[in-house]
């Protein structure tokens, strides 16, 4: 068997003693050791939207419930982060594999919503989910969200699928069968993308228009969706953008929300009018 190292002891520790129980924790995680792998039996519960909020994941018309716990795999030297989350199941969950994917997909300009090398769909007992050697796995169960990260950074050690078929038996993968991870699919993502931005801005105005936020609050979302907007339709249309970003956040400095409202509008015609042309990628 081999030693435990400083640094992974240390962050096995570091993780166990951040890590509070809740009532909620054995509902969505296993708080037992799986194989080799060992949990303390301690799990922490608590709002938000997990792995995907950094999505723009739009929460604000419910709330989001994410469990997080961890294992350690003493031979292997080994730490394993698990995060599951519980959506909604509203209107907004309609994105979340796409949100997941995103996460797997670059945010440079060169390569913007190309899949990160390496990335691949797998299949455990019938169940897909997309996998990044060395790295983690992720999927959706309806609308339960399950991220298992680790880091082996030379590909040295074995992966923890003994973890990932645990969680798979408890959340079964609903993605399609029929989804494969090739060029068709990443046209359309980018396509679904632009889209996704849009239903953003729209959400966001109706908020304001519903007086659950302040114009104020909604306008800096807006727009950084509405730059995400012009970064994609830049890339694969060949529209420049940079007047139109200085033009919204002038709109934006001088807290003009019927200017901004008027250039989604405008965006949205372009979309409809472009949507359906095809797009080259690098």
């Amino acid at each position: 068997m081999k030693k435990i190292t400083i640094m992974g002891a240390m962050g096995f520790l570091l993780l166990s003693a951040i890590l509070g129980y809740t009532q909620n924790a054995s509902d969505y995680l296993i708080l037992e050791s799986i194989g080799d792998y060992h949990n303390s039996g301690k799990g922490k519960c608590g709002k938000g939207s997990g792995v995907i909020a950094a999505t723009g994941h739009f929460k604000e018309n419910h709330d989001d419930l994410t469990c997080r716990t961890g294992y350690y795999n003493a031979q292997d030297d080994l730490a394993v982060s698990i995060q599951v989350t519980k959506h909604a199941g509203s209107e907004s969950d309609k994105w979340l594999l796409h949100e997941v994917e995103d996460g797997y997909r670059s945010d440079e300009v060169e390569k913007l919503g190309l899949p990160t090398k390496g990335v691949r769909l797998r299949q455990i007992g019938g169940s897909n989910f997309i996998s990044l050697r060395g790295s983690g796995y992720s999927w959706i169960s309806n609308n339960v969200v399950v991220e298992i990260s680790y880091t082996d950074l030379y590909g040295t050690k074995p992966e923890p699928l003994e973890v990932v078929q645990a969680y798979l038996h408890k959340f079964p993968s609903t993605i399609s069968g029929e989804m494969v991870l090739d060029r068709a699919h990443t046209e359309q993502w980018i396509k679904d993308e632009l889209d996704r931005r849009l239903w953003l801005c729209d959400k966001w105005f109706l908020q304001v228009q519903m007086n659950k936020v302040q114009m104020s609050d909604a306008l800096r979302t807006i727009v950084k969706c509405l730059n995400g907007f012009l970064d994609y339709r830049e890339k694969y249309y060949g529209v420049n953008s940079k007047d139109e970003k200085l033009g919204l956040y002038g709109y934006f400095d001088k807290g003009d929300g019927t200017s901004i409202k008027n250039k989604l509008t405008e965006y949205k015609n372009w979309w409809n009018v472009n949507k359906a042309r095809s797009i080259s990628l690098p």
